[in-house]
């Protein structure tokens, strides 16, 4: 806890931020019962096993462990330090927080400098396009390009000045460091090591925002012939191409209310789209999509649209792009690019109504896709390759997951082909056992992958009953003071468990202080990463909510007593190993006394 921002501050900027409405910034929750459930944010996964408590303003992923409140989600997520995800959460609830000093600046590291920093360059470029004379040529290229107004508000597109030292000279002024800023990717140094540079220069710019609307990055598009064409920035602490999506800020609310996302290759197309009317537009930034950025996607809509260029590099791009949505869990569809053309150029050429209508409502399913992608550089009059066709489309159909899928589009090959619909059905599931068998020896030989991560996402197996006492006890006791107190008085910290020993004197501290029973609060003041992964996963439990004292009173009791289970456990062991009949016997009237005391 920092003394820079009072206690009383930071509880309120707690109890002000809904966290179903912050985690819907990054996760889509869908209400089950009290609870919500998405796919966490920490781990891949296909089925929902993250679960957020709009009640006790927590969320705890039963798959991998993680948990905690509205603090420390952003923290594990954006990877914030915890006052900056107080500042991060004041702002958005509008609760005025002392300016942060330059001590805390320097504590907190040069993130929050470069953030700022890009804030600062981002409103530069926008006044110099908009309002300044250094940015005629600026505006005269957006005007040839057909950029309205609108969409250079909606995406601050700005232009960077032909000098090199316009944004040295402010970031100056504002005492930034500037080694700082040549680490984020605004300026450059000279190799002199004299001085430093503007890195963008007489080019038309493009702010690449985080999820949440930070500006972190920015692309480039020359107005003159100078190379490259369009220069983004580098990877920094704040930025990474392979985790970024363009505009995912602003389509998300339209890409929750549709369900579904159209994904480009540029911010041009997707700039161009908006322009057309569709808002659930997002893209990749002039690289492959990874994994990571597959798995955003997944966790905001499940029906993807890709819409990437007609040339081959943007025929093999989306191919490649459709494998790794669907391998996360995502329905894939692919628009059809007429030959020679992207999107940015189709709209300006045919038009949005067009674009609309009969390049994304026109989308090919993914199977529909892939049988043409297979398709493109083979004679079907030649038999061989008509042969190798056939061979890979059904090695491609038997992946479906659905019976029906496949009957359609073996029919489909069946019909165009003239061949027998059952000799296609048996040659199809040929493939799909023949490549059953070859994963099933490829991982008999290793561990499998999932097993790699076997300690952390296995099953939880029955948990002996005094350790179910002490969890159940420490659920009531975050959730009701006098249950606490009732511990307290009567078996006070004499939990068997080390991590539930030190949640008890937790709260038995916490309690002591004043404070009300409030989980998330709780939790908020816990230091070691297991125990709050713990409280959390306690404090998310299901309990009895209208329990009787006594309940409570065979927590404790079992808790009490496992010390001398396990001594009559030991006996009756000692007792079986004992070949001596009267030593034996005289065991067996041991063990029947301590089982009597215990009753």
């Amino acid at each position: 806890m920092s003394n820079r921002i009072p206690d009383e501050k930071v509880e309120l900027i707690r109890r002000s931020s809904d966290i179903v409405e912050i985690i819907s910034d990054y996760v889509q929750l869908k209400k089950q019962g009290r609870q919500y459930i998405g796919l966490c944010p920490f781990h891949g996964e296909k089925s929902p096993s993250f679960s957020v408590s709009p009640d006790k303003q927590l969320y705890h992923c039963f798959g991998c462990g993680a948990g905690g409140n509205v603090f420390s989600f952003l923290m594990e997520l954006e990877g914030l330090s915890f006052i900056e995800s107080v500042r991060k959460l004041g702002e958005r609830a509008n609760i005025a927080l002392p300016e942060a000093t330059d001590q805390e600046r320097v504590v907190e590291g040069p993130q929050s400098l470069m953030r700022s920093a890009h804030e600062l360059a981002a409103k530069l470029y926008y006044h110099v396009l908009t309002l300044t004379e250094q940015g005629s040529e600026g505006r005269e290229y957006v005007k040839e390009r057909g950029f309205t107004r609108e969409q250079i508000n909606h995406f601050q597109i700005g232009f960077a000045p032909d000098r090199w030292d316009s944004l040295v000279t402010i970031l100056t002024k504002r005492n930034f460091s500037l080694d700082t800023m040549v680490q984020a990717s605004l300026l450059g140094e000279r190799e002199s090591k004299d001085g430093y540079y503007d890195r963008f220069r007489n080019r038309l710019m493009f702010p690449i925002w985080d999820g949440q609307g930070n500006v972190i990055a920015f692309g480039g598009r020359t107005i003159s012939d100078e190379k490259p064409k369009y220069l983004n920035s580098s990877d920094s602490p704040i930025f990474h191409k392979g985790n970024t999506l363009y505009g995912l800020h602003l389509a998300r609310p339209s890409i929750r209310k549709q369900g579904s996302v159209v994904l480009f290759e540029g911010y041009v197309d997707v700039i161009a789209a908006w322009g057309a009317g569709l808002s659930n537009t997002i893209a990749t930034l002039g690289t492959a999509l990874t994994e990571e950025q597959a798995k955003v996607i997944r966790r905001n809509a499940e029906m993807v649209t890709i819409c990437y260029d007609s040339d081959k590099a943007g025929t093999n791009a989306a191919f490649r792009s459709a494998g790794i949505l669907e391998q996360v869990g995502c329905t894939v569809k692919v628009a059809q690019m007429p030959e020679g053309l992207d999107p940015d150029d189709y709209i300006r050429t045919y038009g949005s109504e067009r674009f609309r209508s009969d390049v994304i409502g026109e989308s090919l399913t993914l199977m529909s896709f892939k049988m043409r992608y297979l398709r493109k550089g083979k004679n079907m009059q030649n038999e061989a390759e008509r042969m190798s066709y056939i061979e890979d489309v059904l090695t491609e159909i038997a992946t479906l997951p659905r019976a029906v899928e496949r009957d359609h589009y073996l029919r489909q090959i069946a019909e165009e082909f003239s061949i027998s619909l059952e000799a296609l059905k048996q040659e199809q599931l040929q493939i799909y056992r023949t490549k059953r068998n070859q994963e099933q020896n490829q991982y008999s030989s290793k561990e499998k992958p999932t097993q790699t991560r076997k300690s952390t996402f296995e099953t939880k197996k029955l948990l002996p009953a005094h350790q179910n006492a002490e969890r159940f006890l420490l659920a009531h006791m975050m959730r009701d003071v006098e249950v606490a107190e009732l511990v307290q008085e009567r078996i006070g910290g004499e939990f068997h468990i080390d991590e539930h020993q030190a949640l008890a004197a937790h709260l038995f501290a916490y309690f002591g202080e004043g404070h009300e029973a409030s989980p998330s609060q709780f939790i908020q003041g816990l230091q070691d990463e297991k125990l709050i992964r713990i409280a959390t996963e306690l404090a998310m439990m299901p309990v009895n909510e209208d329990y009787q004292e006594k309940e409570l009173l065979d927590y404790m009791n079992l808790i009490e007593t496992y010390p001398k289970r396990v001594q009559i456990q030991q006996k009756e062991l000692e007792m079986k190993r004992e070949r001596d009949p009267i030593e034996a016997a005289r065991l067996l009237m041991e063990i029947n006394r301590m089982k009597q005391e215990l009753h």
